[in-house]
């Protein structure tokens, strides 16, 4: 079987996915928003350790990207993966995890 070369917008699109991940607190913020599911900033906060504006700026990275959703209830805003190709990168990456 001979190589394949993907088509560009498609390779410059996931290139720009690996981008966004490819920061310690985004990358934090995306795992634990897999493993715990969806949550506010308030609650990414106490659990991160992180100042709210840092973690902020970041989800609206991972937004524009389209890695995370977001959800409005009232006041709060509630930010959930629910891409099953972000899911299951993130879950490779970090699958040795556990041993």
């Amino acid at each position: 079987m001979g190589w394949h070369k993907p088509d560009e917008k498609e390779l410059a699109v996931k290139a720009e996915l690996l981008k966004a991940l490819a920061h310690p607190v985004r990358l934090c913020i995306v795992k634990g928003l897999i493993d715990r599911g969806e949550c506010n900033v308030g609650n990414m906060q106490g659990c991160l350790g992180l100042p709210q504006s840092t973690i902020s700026q970041n989800l609206a990275k991972l937004r524009v990207s389209g890695i995370v959703t977001a959800r409005r209830e009232g006041l709060e805003v509630f930010y959930s993966v629910e891409d099953p190709v972000i899911r299951r990168l993130v879950q490779v990456l970090f699958e040795n995890e556990a041993e």
